[in-house]
């Protein structure tokens, strides 16, 4: 009703053909929205696990691709795609071994059943969980103790030399950065497992 007032209001028109109404869930690109949440569209998931082993970088991209859309799903995605994404590398042989078949199947399992993600609401603090390794920086958005996405990168090549303390502060800033368009006006608790970062507000 509220959307049918609007377009009165300011004299925009739809295509009746083309219009669904009291519909319990909608497909948006690639994705299912319900008053649930968020879950990946059915037709993705069983292009996923019917995907053959890659048999050349241009198939790893393909598959990369594919998987790197619903990252957000995927806690640790980065880490867990190293593997296959190291075989992207200038100058890199392609060489399948054991990890990469590990990478291919455990990435395959998670995409399948990944969790659904809710909605943001209106009002609530937001809270954001981040932590960093050697191997890349992860970060969890919540709201009211679920999951709104995951997030996580690899490390640059001149990040894999920094101290803990600094890596640590790269995660929460990586945080901050990728999901600010949730967070801009509004409070939120950062919380990590770095103790020493609690004083740099300080």
């Amino acid at each position: 009703r509220t959307v049918l007032q609007t377009l009165r209001q300011e004299k925009l028109y739809a295509k009746f053909s083309k219009c669904e109404f009291w519909l319990s869930s909608v497909a948006f690109l690639g994705h299912i929205v319900s008053e649930e949440g968020i879950t990946m569209d059915p037709a993705k998931v069983e292009a996923i696990t019917k995907w053959p082993r890659p048999m050349s970088v241009t198939e790893v991209c393909s598959f990369l691709g594919l998987a790197g859309y619903y990252r957000r799903f995927v806690e640790g995605f980065s880490r867990l795609a190293l593997p296959l994404t190291k075989l992207m590398r200038k100058g890199e042989k392609f060489v399948w071994n054991e990890d990469r078949e590990k990478s291919f199947e455990e990435l395959k399992q998670r995409l399948v059943y990944a969790p659904v993600l809710t909605l943001p609401s209106g009002s609530g603090r937001f809270q954001i969980y981040s932590d960093a390794s050697k191997k890349g920086l992860g970060c969890v958005h919540m709201q009211h103790g679920k999951v709104i996405a995951y997030a996580s990168r690899q490390l640059m090549p001149y990040e894999v030399n920094y101290p803990t303390y600094d890596l640590e502060l790269a995660a929460v800033i990586f945080a901050l950065m990728i999901w600010r368009h949730y967070l801009y006006g509004e409070s939120c608790d950062i919380f990590t497992d770095h103790k020493s970062l609690k004083y740099i507000f300080t």
